[in-house]
């Protein structure tokens, strides 16, 4: 009897292209991804995997998705873990998800926050709905911290008259939140950023076996700079 063919023995053909290819990005990094490099691995042709992924572009899209996914359900299970009436302990935790997320996904974490990949161009309107529902867990904590009273963020930015329809369609995705939440959203994402990207990257001065304790220390220095224990109004 002739052997079937390698695309009819794998079941789930497009979710071990995904998985070699996070494998081939670890290794070498995103810009290097490879359908060739990835049909070889897997002991198919090149024709096979265009049947699912006709370019690179195509593939590296599904796996910006997935990443998003990914980070967005780890970021919203944390928050839910925690009472609806701790608005602070709900903070905390995203944040230390998003550590932890990152730690244990780096080459996604890279990925989606990290350098960009020559060439490539995210087709907004397939991104948008992951990536906005990714952050909306920490933007839904902040306006709810708003609508309490309780941030002390005066003299935030304003969302660029060009950009409004952009913000528009983030809370489609993402929830309804205020302007100067999601900006206040940007800035500690931006800050946590940072500690992520550095320890990830084996850049961490010298303070303990890991970054932890550096980040923690961000993490509370940003609730005491921009969260009133109680409600003082809007500022």
């Amino acid at each position: 009897m002739p052997r079937p063919p390698k695309t009819q023995q794998m079941p789930n053909l497009p979710a071990v292209i995904k998985q070699t290819a996070w494998q081939q990005i670890a290794e070498y990094g995103a810009p290097a991804l490879s359908l060739r490099a990835i049909a070889r691995t897997i002991g198919i042709t090149a024709p096979a995997i265009y049947n699912y992924y006709p370019d690179r572009d195509t593939l590296v899209t599904a796996l910006i998705i997935d990443a998003y996914t990914s980070f967005g359900d780890a970021q919203l299970a944390a928050r839910d873990a925690v009472p609806a009436d701790d608005l602070v302990g709900r903070l905390h935790a995203t944040g230390i998800a998003y550590r932890q997320w990152a730690i244990t996904y780096p080459e996604r974490y890279q990925l989606i926050f990290g350098t960009p990949i020559p060439g490539y161009v995210a087709p907004v309107e397939q991104v948008l709905p992951a990536a906005a529902r990714a952050l909306s867990a920490m933007v839904s904590v902040i306006e709810a911290l708003r609508l309490a009273g309780r941030l002390r963020a005066p003299q935030l930015p304003e969302i660029h008259p060009a950009y409004q329809p952009m913000f528009a369609q983030w809370q489609r995705y993402g929830g309804h939140c205020d302007p100067q939440s999601f900006a206040l959203a940007i800035v500690i994402w931006a800050r946590v950023h940072g500690f992520v990207s550095l320890e990830i990257g084996h850049q961490i001065p010298p303070f303990g076996g890991d970054g932890a304790a550096l980040y923690r220390y961000e993490l509370d220095r940003i609730q005491h700079q921009f969260i009133a224990a109680s409600a003082e109004g809007n500022q």
